[in-house]
């Protein structure tokens, strides 16, 4: 299994000399393994999730045997990254579903890090290097495996910022230039849009088996809880899989909450509360939309 690098969030946008900015991609965190045997897909958990991804898995074929890729899977559409259809992507219950599903909504890879180059532990190396030797192994092969765009000038990186989440881009990514790869530490910084935020789940509308939405109490305003918009289908699964392995709470009697365009609705607590990333531009309308669980927390 290989242990990812990870970040810390920041509420502004860190500037000084020996930085560089990466967007930050809306997707799934996805390793890509090129062996000598073939390719596996692991995602952040260590689970190896190569059926789910067939495209991806035939175009890392093209790496050297020995290559080890740190990157996000994404799925664009309409000229945006859509974090939904990822979700759909690695919900595919077949392999036979994950090759429809390749063609009618293919995958692309967001790569930001090489950690091993054919044979070769690139990890203490400098993010500068190693960033000079995943472009120059990438750029030839073109999609669906890309290098993420970077650059080392902070007022491009703050429109970069101010510019791109029309195009899903979330935030932006800032690493060191001369950082060895940070494995299982939060080495990295992360500068996120205002708008996407850790919620608690305090409860589920809809039964254990199928639910339906969260709801939420956020982390600014009246904490007021409020009801995500629908979940997606892969989420219903995670939700389920989660609520299936704990005891159930004591049920609250009559507990309802507000939904917006449904008025009161019965919902199913939880405790302890679970986390979720959500995003939410506003206290009251649209409802928040949950991305996925922060099952890491």
């Amino acid at each position: 299994m290989i242990t990812v690098a990870l970040a810390t969030a920041v509420r502004t946008l860190p500037s000084g000399p020996g930085l560089a900015y990466e967007p930050k991609f809306d997707g799934h965190r996805l390793v890509v393994l090129r062996t000598v045997e073939g390719v596996a897909l692991q995602a952040r958990s260590g689970r190896i999730v190569t059926r789910a991804f067939p495209d991806l898995a035939a175009a890392a074929l093209q790496l050297p045997a020995g290559t080890v890729l740190d990157g996000e899977v994404v799925v664009w559409h309409a000229g945006r990254t859509e974090f939904a259809l990822v979700q759909r992507r690695a919900a595919a219950a077949s392999a036979a579903r994950a090759a429809v599903l390749a063609q009618t909504l293919p995958a692309s890879y967001a790569a930001f890090d090489v950690l091993e180059l054919a044979g070769l532990d690139l990890r203490a190396r400098p993010y500068e290097r190693r960033r000079a030797l995943l472009v120059d192994l990438l750029l030839p092969l073109g999609p669906p495996l890309q290098p993420v765009p970077m650059t080392t000038d902070p007022e491009l990186a703050a429109t970069w910022y101010e510019t791109l989440p029309d195009s899903g881009i979330e935030g932006l990514v800032v690493k060191r230039l001369d950082q060895a790869y940070p494995a299982g530490k939060r080495g990295w910084r992360k500068l996120r849009h205002t708008n996407v935020r850790d919620a608690a789940v305090v409860g589920y509308t809809g039964t254990a088996r199928r639910p339906l939405a969260l709801v939420l109490v956020l982390p600014v305003g009246d904490e007021t809880p409020l009801v995500s918009s629908p979940l997606t289908a892969a989420l219903r699964v995670e939700v389920a899989s989660v609520v299936a392995a704990r005891a159930p709470a004591a049920a609250a009697e009559g507990a309802t909450v507000t939904a917006i365009g449904l008025g009161e609705v019965p919902f199913r607590p939880l405790d302890p509360p679970l986390t979720a990333e959500v995003r939410h531009a506003s206290t009251r309308h649209p409802p928040p939309e949950v991305l996925r669980l922060r099952t890491d927390l």
